[in-house]
């Protein structure tokens, strides 16, 4: 019968071990990502993958429905980062399904817009009264700097707060990585154009000797 009987305070502490261990855990992952995405190998892997993505985006310019100009840069850069985390994050997986979530967007006003042509009916859109926006006023400021950092970090609009911590210590990370990476594709890139116009240009006669 005495067996039967558990003790408060071990199970207290049972818990609060066991809590440390997760929270040492998660830190110690946090650590591990941050210290991935500093490492040479990884800015390599990425900078192949940029280097893919962005011929990809050169060959679908002609393409009327292909993002243009800067956006599309921007657009393989992130897919690349994206890829480069393999899915592990929530960051990645929200960039990877969002292009897929914008064509599905898409296709659905294109086909709303088609049944208006056909039945003439067309619906005038009323302005909307956001409730959310004033519930976000009267938040504490806590609150909105953490609805903000959500609003930053893919896939984290509305997680608990130590989720959208964990993701943006790995997401901060992977934008440095991506950075030094760019910059340098950028460098290497200035420097064959500067070398290869300076092969261009004719040989320059000396002057006339007086």
């Amino acid at each position: 019968m005495a067996s039967m009987v558990t003790n408060p305070v071990t199970n207290a502490n049972s818990d609060r071990s066991k809590r440390k261990k997760k929270k040492s855990m998660i830190m110690e992952d946090n650590h591990q990502s941050y210290a991935r995405w500093k490492s040479e190998a990884q800015q390599q892997i990425y900078s192949s993958k940029l280097l893919q993505a962005l011929s990809q985006v050169s060959l679908n310019t002609s393409s009327s429905s292909a993002p243009r100009g800067g956006r599309a840069v921007r657009e393989a850069a992130d897919r690349a980062l994206a890829v480069a985390a393999k899915g592990r994050t929530r960051w990645s997986r929200a960039i990877l399904t969002s292009r897929l979530k914008l064509k599905f967007r898409k296709q659905k006003r294109q086909r709303g817009a088609a049944v208006a042509a056909v039945t003439g009916s067309s619906r005038s859109k009323k302005p909307r009264f956001s409730v959310s926006k004033l519930k976000s006023k009267s938040l504490p400021a806590v609150q909105r700097k953490v609805k903000v950092l959500g609003r930053l970090v893919p896939g984290c609009r509305k997680q608990p707060l130590p989720i959208i911590l964990e993701e943006a210590t790995d997401y901060i990370a992977a934008l440095e990585m991506q950075v030094r990476a760019m910059t340098t594709l950028a460098e290497l890139l200035s420097g064959s154009g500067a070398a290869s116009s300076g092969s261009a240009l004719p040989p320059q006669s000396p002057p006339p000797s007086q």
